[in-house]
């Protein structure tokens, strides 16, 4: 998903030797005989080979492991190495390593677990500013940041199977993964970054026929552990697959109470995405496949004083990607767009708070950006990935960092700001070169 039920085994998607198991009596799997490693935002993974089996070939659980690091370049070279604005690329002009994991999932006789963990920088950008774990005691980031996702649930043989789980789960809204091997691009889409992660709640999900999955979802509140006031929010994502070459796709937040201290401020989000693969080729060295992706948002604020014409959110991002190789070498080319008056769901620049950027929207001026990128893939084999990306990005008002950086006049934190303003500029050019593996 999108940034959707991610991860590198999701029970959504179901591994065909987990549902054989789970649903021997009624042979009734969904998406069967579909390929969907092409799909952005999809495992492009065909097998499991960490897969524990029993003397009788029941499977007893999938393990996951995975690393991904990366070396940006920001062309502004901010004097504190921190790039802002992404939830992708936090640091700029160093090797860094965003995120290495390692998980369980079983779906033995019907059961539904999941424990997979997480280490590295980019869990420090996502969860470390959930500010619910403040909200009451007994909840803390350092015992849960940790934790991609974690829950136990029960699968019925009914239809082409339902699932219902609880625990903290990956985000259903939007296109693109938290996994990133998993997305055509290295940096996120900016509607995808302006959108949740992860989710705290229970989910119900229901394969009515072969070519079709529904979701229902109650959660504690918008990319939080906890919720900001009394009351759930409530999603729904529907997926429809009507051949093995289309992916349409639904998803809807509603009713979220996500403002502190302000239970009339309700939260409201939609997107919609469609992935067409127009031509696939087996066998030869030229062009193998070709694929595009269309991701709209909107979504609004209101109640509580708050109007929707001045808390909005409106984004599209669109792609295009060819393969070639036999499939072992991609590029893609991406354009997105996003606007976001009252800045509701944007990045805060910098943790000084008099700023350009501060400044504008006090103003009364409105937050607009967009991006373009280009990624260059080689996939010796589903396991590994070694990409390079340029990207651009632009914004109405000063967004991204300058060459002063974010920080403090030196760059670090234990220095003080003083009447010290943050480097603030409108543009940013980037190059990035990634690594990944995963098993």
């Amino acid at each position: 998903m999108m940034k959707q039920l991610m991860g590198c085994l999701m029970l959504g998607m179901y591994s065909t030797a987990a549902i054989a198991q789970a649903d021997t009596a009624q042979k009734k799997i969904p998406f069967d005989g579909y390929d969907l490693t092409w799909i952005n935002g999809q495992n492009r993974e065909k097998d499991q080979p960490l897969t524990l089996t029993n003397k009788q070939g029941e499977v007893l659980c999938t393990g996951v492991v995975y690393m991904d690091g990366y070396y940006n370049y920001d062309f502004s070279k901010p004097l504190d190495n921190t790039h802002i604005a992404s939830s992708t690329i936090g640091r700029s002009n160093e090797f860094t390593l965003n995120m290495a994991s390692v998980g369980l999932e079983t779906n033995y006789r019907n059961i539904v677990g999941r424990l997979w963990l997480q280490y590295g920088q980019m869990a420090s950008i996502v969860q470390d500013l959930d500010g619910t774990v403040t909200h009451g005691r007994n909840t803390a980031i350092a015992n849960l940041r940790n934790i991609r996702e974690a829950a136990a649930g029960y699968h019925f043989n009914k239809w082409y199977g339902i699932n219902v789980e609880m625990g903290i789960f990956m985000s259903y809204i939007g296109l693109e993964s938290y996994v990133l091997n998993e997305n055509w691009s290295y940096q996120r889409s900016t509607p995808c970054d302006m959108t949740p992660f992860y989710f705290s709640g229970a989910r119900i999900q229901a394969y009515p026929s072969k070519k079709l999955k529904q979701e229902i979802w109650l959660l504690n509140g918008w990319q939080t552990y906890n919720s900001w006031n009394q009351g759930m929010g409530v999603g729904s994502s529907t997926y429809w697959r009507p051949t093995t070459n289309v992916q349409l796709v639904a998803n809807f937040y509603l009713a979220g109470k996500d403002t502190r201290n302000a239970p009339g401020v309700a939260r409201y989000h939609h997107d919609h995405s469609a992935v067409v693969r127009y031509y696939k080729k087996d066998g030869g060295k030229g062009i193998s496949q070709a694929a595009f992706s269309i991701n709209n948002h909107y979504g609004f604020q209101q109640g509580g004083g708050i109007s929707s014409s001045a808390n909005y959110m409106a984004g599209t991002s669109v792609a295009h990607r060819v393969w070639w190789g036999r499939n072992k070498y991609a590029i893609t080319i991406r354009g997105d767009y996003a606007t976001n008056p009252g800045a509701y769901l944007a990045f805060t620049p910098s943790p000084v708070v008099t700023n350009d950027y501060a400044d504008a929207l006090a103003a009364g001026k409105t937050l607009s950006t967009t991006q373009g990128t280009v990624t260059f893939d080689v996939m010796p084999n589903d396991y590994f990935t070694f990409r390079v990306e340029y990207g651009y990005r632009s914004a109405s008002i000063p967004y991204f960092a300058g060459k002063g950086g974010t920080t403090s006049p030196d760059g670090w934190q234990d220095t003080p700001a003083n009447n010290w303003r943050p480097d603030l500029v409108k543009t940013e050019n980037r190059l990035t070169a990634a690594m990944c593996f995963r098993l």
